[in-house]
């Protein structure tokens, strides 16, 4: 009988030794790393799309409303507004900005403006009425002086 009780303890202890903690639910994980080429390929493919205020959807574009769109066709969800989706990502330093980091400018005395960067100083964006979702580049200095935070997710 104490064989049998030793054997049952060391059994047990050792099963808990090969357990693995639970898996976080999906809401807490962090983002598939795919997500973020694949954001920067959507923000892409709606480059001519037209500028709408509040607009989110490839019928029309507001700047962060692009950031929404194109990140949740990646499977991520993020905020709506600009100042939620400054508020909600972390600052890098301009030398470490990456394609997919979200380049925040100052247009109106306020972080205002978001475009998603794509790499060699190049970012896409939706402009202001009458114009189409395009790219523009970090080296024009309107958005050199304006850029205020490049946030990641």
């Amino acid at each position: 009988m104490p064989r049998l009780l030793a054997f049952l303890a060391l059994a047990l202890l050792t099963g808990c030794g090969s357990l693995h903690p639970p898996a976080q639910p999906a809401a807490q994980r962090a983002p598939e790393p795919a997500a973020t080429p694949r954001a920067v390929a959507v923000a892409q493919q709606m480059v001519g799309k037209p500028y709408r205020y509040g607009g989110n959807t490839p019928r029309g574009f507001d700047c962060s409303g692009l950031v929404q769109y194109s990140y949740g066709q990646a499977g991520r969800m993020v905020p709506r507004s600009t100042t939620e989706q400054y508020s909600r990502t972390r600052a890098v330093s301009v030398a470490q900005k990456a394609p997919g980091d979200l380049l925040f400018f100052h247009i109106d005395g306020k972080p205002s403006h978001v475009g998603i960067y794509l790499g060699n100083g190049r970012f896409v964006h939706a402009p202001s009425s009458g114009k189409q979702v395009e790219y523009a580049s970090l080296s024009n200095d309107y958005w050199n002086k304006r850029l205020v935070k490049v946030g990641r997710f």
